[in-house]
């Protein structure tokens, strides 16, 4: 029988707290790059990684320690007369498209002696970015990058224990090991997993098995692939 599934898995709100960002060996060289600021080179960083890696959560953490302003992409030219001296800023996915015109001024008045600090993010390194301005193009090879690998093993499971933890969901034994060979590598993906499981258990009156794991991670790929042939990993 399928795991009933609830509408309120749909729309978690994200979790930016800096006591959820979990450390392993993915991200933890990236961690230190970013709480260096404000010994940035140039004034600015660019931290990339692959989709649910956490660039998103670290750059709210830095928000959070900086009060920096979020500036679109697209949008940094009409921005720059409102960001003044010793202001921070985050731009996310430059790799994209950004403003290219903008994002270099911005650029050029955090290198100089203005205080500004500038934190781009995009899954791709800047030298891979479509830019066609010489300038920027040059600016942005150069860049101190931070990376993000993609999530391990471990970071997976901290996460995993942790959000089950919170919600004081029940885990019969082997679960997470089961759960860590056949999810989907990214935290945000973790979070609605959880989710899914501690519903589908309150729902049953049990705890999470592997039994209920299985059919909770083939609704969630039946979500993600509709036109595919429903079925599960044994």
């Amino acid at each position: 029988m399928a795991t009933p599934q609830l509408a309120l898995d749909l729309a978690l709100e994200p979790d930016y707290r800096p006591e959820s960002f979990a450390v392993s060996e993915a991200n933890a060289a990236a961690l230190a790059l970013v709480n260096r600021w404000p010994r940035w080179r140039m004034g600015h960083l660019v931290l990339t990684g692959p989709a649910g890696a956490g660039k998103t959560h670290l750059a709210h953490m830095w928000q959070q320690r900086t009060g920096a302003a979020w500036v679109g992409r697209m949008d940094v030219s009409s921005a720059l007369k409102s960001i003044q001296r010793g202001a921070s800023v985050v731009i996310e996915d430059g790799d994209q498209g950004v403003d290219e015109e903008g994002l270099f001024h911005l650029l050029n008045r955090a290198a100089g002696d203005s205080g500004i600090s500038v934190l781009l993010t995009g899954r791709l390194h800047p030298r891979s970015w479509q830019i066609a301005l010489p300038d920027l193009a040059s600016r942005l090879s150069a860049a101190e990058a931070a990376v993000l690998d993609e999530p391990d093993d471990a970071l997976l499971r901290q996460v995993l224990e942790k959000l089950f933890r919170d919600r004081r969901t029940p885990l019969s034994p082997g679960v997470l090991d089961y759960l860590l060979t056949r999810m989907e590598r990214s935290v945000d993906f973790a979070r609605l997993l959880v989710a899914r499981l501690d519903n589908a258990a309150l729902a049953g009156k049990s705890s999470v098995t592997r039994a209920l794991a299985r059919d909770v991670l083939a609704g969630l790929s039946a979500d993600n692939n509709p036109n595919e042939e429903p079925g599960a990993r044994p």
